[in-house]
This record gives C-alpha cells, structure tokens and sequence, in this order.
C-alpha cells in the first residue's frame, strides 16, 4: 500500500484531479489526510466497473469544458451590458447638454430680437404691444418689465425720437438691480449733460441720435 496526492493519483490513473475526487467522494478510492493534505491510498483501490468509470470520468470532463464554456459567455454578456450602459448614459448626457444649449440660445437671440427692435422702433406707440408679445411665454420677466413703467410710451417729441428715462430702461430688458442704478445715473446728471432733457420733472433720451454707453455701463 503506498500514498500519493491528488495530483500524483490523477497521473497514474491518467484521468482528472476532479475524476479523483469524485472517486474519493463515492468511496472507490481511500484517503487519508496528514497535516491537513489529503493522500490517496493506491494499494487499496476498490473494483469499479471500467466502462462506467470511464463515462463518469467523460461525463465530468465535459462538464467542466462546459462550466468554462458558460462562465466565458457570461464574463463576454456582462462586459457588453456595461458598455451600452455606458454608452446609453453618456447619450442620454450629450442630448441634456444639446438641449441646455438650444434653450441658451434660444433665449440670447430674443434678447438680442428684441434690443435691436426696441432701438429702431423705440418712438412707435406699439412697442409695448410688440415686446408684450415677444415675452408673453415668460410670465416672470414679462412681471419685471412691466412693475417698473406701466404707462404706455412716454413720448416727447415724437418726430426728435425723445422717449422717458423709465421706457428707456425698460426697453433695455435689464435686470432690476441694474435698472436702479442706471435711473440713479442718468438723474445725477441730467442738467449737466446737453444729451439728456428734463422735462416737467421728468428725464428723457434720445437714443437714436445720441451714445448713453457711458452712462449704461
């Protein structure tokens, strides 16, 4: 009777190591174990018909090329699942940056329509008509534009292009807090500088023949 490892049985049986632990298993082959490795005894191996050894030895075999097979395929499915994840989110982000973007500028060009509308037809009686119209989607900024001035435009002399300091503004489309400080600007100055005309109490511009960049900064 002699002992030999796993390793060493499957060489001298010529089949698998799992071939041999099966052995072990159905009790056709004996082992011992010694500081914690496991022998197998050769001398004392129990008859076992051939042929169903063989097939069993067969059967396994093929079902750890099988095992193999599967756990390639699930490795190769999880590795292309992550990918159109990937793919799919980073999609779904490109499409939230080009609809970000179309909205942006969107808003900058009817910004820009309605500066360049309120410039050339600031003495027209239909401005606010026409600005009341092109805002009409935004209640908020259409409330901010009109809380300043709800007069109609206020027109000096219709044929000099003189409009109110409050139109003015209002027509600019600035934020509040910069409206504020631009009235306060334009009223410190108002009898010092020949391009800005008080009347009645009240200040007035003329934007088509004269530059307020100075004072609008």
């Amino acid at each position: 009777m002699s002992k030999m490892t796993v390793a060493e049985a499957s060489e001298y049986f010529k089949v698998s190591k799992e071939a041999i632990h099966n052995r072990i298993r159905r009790g056709t082959l004996d082992c011992v174990i010694e500081h914690g490795t496991k022998y197998v005894v050769v001398g004392e191996v129990k008859s076992e018909p051939v042929q169903t050894n063989a097939g069993n030895d067969k059967y396994y075999s093929y079902i750890e090329q099988e095992n193999t097979v599967l756990k390639a395929k699930i490795s190769e499915l999880e590795g292309e699942t992550r990918s159109l994840r990937e793919q799919r989110e980073q999609m779904l982000i490109e499409e939230k940056v080009k609809i970000e973007q179309i909205y942006k500028e969107r808003d900058i060009q009817l910004k820009s329509v309605l500066q360049v509308v309120a410039s050339k037809f600031l003495t027209h009686q239909n401005m606010d008509a026409v600005i009341d119209e092109a805002v009409s989607a935004d209640e908020e900024s259409a409330d901010e534009l009109n809380m300043y001035d709800d007069d109609v435009i206020d027109v000096v002399d219709e044929d000099d292009g003189y409009v109110s300091l409050k139109q003015f503004i209002k027509l600019k489309m600035y934020s509040k807090k910069k409206r504020e400080k631009i009235k306060s600007r334009f009223e410190k100055y108002a009898f010092d500088d020949e391009r800005i005309m008080v009347k009645a109490g009240k200040v007035y511009l003329k934007p088509n023949h004269f530059d307020y960049s100075d004072l609008i900064r």
